[in-house]
């Protein structure tokens, strides 16, 4: 592919994959604010106490197949049609046993009313396995544009359908089965738009030539679960309900803000990475320049998230959440790094090292729990802190991999970063104390966010950064056509 070629594809990629999350992310806070005032912190931490046994279960029936499938020279369907019919016999032999253990997860919480809600929900993934294989083809195609349609559908379904059971009073089943509708409206659109079809053969040769790379990231993606719900879990045995739903309250604001940029980046970069693998320099050049546009995106809009997190909560989904603003406030700091992070263990994919990314995650996760348990009784404040530290400079250790694969010193690294970095810092630091004396929320929270973005934005224009000049001159470009 010419280098023109594929950075066309690149920059329709990025655009349509940030319009994509970005109109997911306003259904996303439509939703959550109608939600937020129709159900209470229990409600939320009753779903919030079954994430991690669902997330663990969709990774094992996943298998890590859309990665493998992309990373792939040639692929024909018989590839396709050998993960389609691995993928459901996993999926329906994990739910099997996900289904009897439902009391022990009950007993587990001591919260009975989980062994029904459990089996219900669980039935997601079963669905889900299903639009594995076409969504690869979709995503190994760069079909960015046919995957937004995709989500936003299913989103706006899905959300639809959970608000009107809650306002019925439903509670946490109408959230149970917002999520069932969700992955149910996805697959049936992910058939439609990649128009691939199984065929009743059973050759799962494919699976075996694949397995090795899998299996390293159903471990890793295991291992990433456990370390991103690892609160929910030790809060849901400590705490209460309401301590649950306050944390799972203030993860949904952070996962939709770093969501938004981290799926932008991921519609693209390892078909991109995967593209250029024969030739580092080009390969490092363009990770360098996603890695100035990420941080560039990504620095502004968390921290600036931060700012705001105590008006953002009580204006959208009421007071009763306010524990959960100063827990999104340390949250936001982590999800800035995300991006970032997620850029790295990408390109670590496209080289074909899966072991280096679930050895990665294996140690990350065992240094995370022995770190948060060590740090329990001082309260959740310190182990969020020594949380967000850990995962902030385990960047360092992602990029002593990456510097092994394409030779990126640790100089251009923080080059490409720190501008970003700073430059936000600082206009957030100076916005902090530049509003306090406004006591009205509304205006409060407006006069910060036009504070940050005018100020970031005009900095950056007198500076002549090329990636704000380039992004601009796109934008301006689609809006022509």
């Amino acid at each position: 592919m010419s280098e023109s070629s594929l950075k066309e594809k690149t920059a329709k990629g990025l655009f349509w994959g940030g319009f994509s999350n970005g109109a997911q992310q306003l259904l996303n806070l439509a939703f959550g604010i109608v939600l937020g005032r129709l159900l209470d912190a229990s409600d939320y931490g009753m779903v919030g106490m079954l994430t991690i046994f669902s997330a663990i279960a969709s990774a094992l029936q996943e298998g890590g197949f859309v990665s493998a499938l992309t990373n792939r020279k040639e692929v024909c369907h018989k590839d396709y049609n050998a993960v389609f019919w691995f993928s459901m016999l996993c999926s329906i032999i994990i739910y099997i046993l996900l289904f009897l253990a439902a009391p022990l997860i009950a007993g587990f919480y001591q919260t009975p009313e989980l062994v029904p809600l459990s089996r219900f929900s669980f039935l997601g993934f079963v669905i889900a396995s299903m639009s594995i294989a076409p969504r690869a083809y979709l995503f190994k195609n760069l079909k960015i544009k046919e995957t937004t349609i995709i989500s936003i559908s299913s989103l706006g379904i899905s959300g639809t359908v959970g608000i009107l059971l809650a306002a019925n009073g439903f509670a946490y089943w109408g959230m149970a089965t917002q999520s069932i509708t969700f992955v149910t409206v996805m697959t049936v659109l992910n058939f439609y738009f990649s128009r691939w079809k199984p065929k009743l053969e059973f050759d799962f040769r494919p699976i075996r030539e694949m397995i090795g790379f899998s299996s390293k990231l159903i471990i890793t993606n295991i291992f990433n679960i456990i370390n991103n719900n690892l609160f929910s879990v030790l809060l849901g045995k400590f705490y209460s309900a309401r301590e649950v739903g306050n944390f799972a309250q203030a993860n949904k604001w952070n996962g939709m803000g770093h969501t938004l940029i981290t799926g932008m980046i991921n519609g693209i970069a390892q078909p991109v990475f995967t593209s250029v693998a024969d030739d580092k320099a080009r390969q490092l050049a363009i990770f360098r320049k996603l890695l100035r546009f990420t941080a560039f995106i990504s620095f502004p809009a968390m921290l600036g998230l931060s700012l705001v997190s105590k008006e953002l909560i009580v204006i959208t989904v009421g007071a009763k959440w306010l524990p959960s603003a100063y827990i999104l406030q340390l949250l936001c700091i982590w999800g800035a790094f995300i991006p970032i992070i997620n850029l790295f263990s990408n390109l670590i994919i496209s080289r074909g090292h899966s072991s280096v990314y679930m050895w990665n995650a294996i140690c990350l996760s065992i240094l995370q729990l022995t770190a948060v348990c060590a740090m329990y009784p001082y309260g959740l404040e310190w182990m969020l802190r020594i949380f967000v530290a850990i995962n902030i400079g385990w960047l360092f250790v992602w990029f002593g991999f990456v510097r092994r694969e394409i030779n990126l010193r640790l100089y251009d690294m923080l080059k490409d970063l720190s501008p970003y970095l700073l430059l936000s810092a600082a206009l957030v630091t100076g916005t902090h104390y530049a509003t306090r004396p406004i006591e009205n929320l509304y205006l409060g929270m407006i006069a910060k966010i036009i504070l940050v973005a005018g100020l970031y934005a005009f900095i950056l224009w007198r500076l002549q950064s090329v990636i704000f000049r380039e992004s601009i001159e796109f934008l301006l470009k689609r809006k022509r056509a």
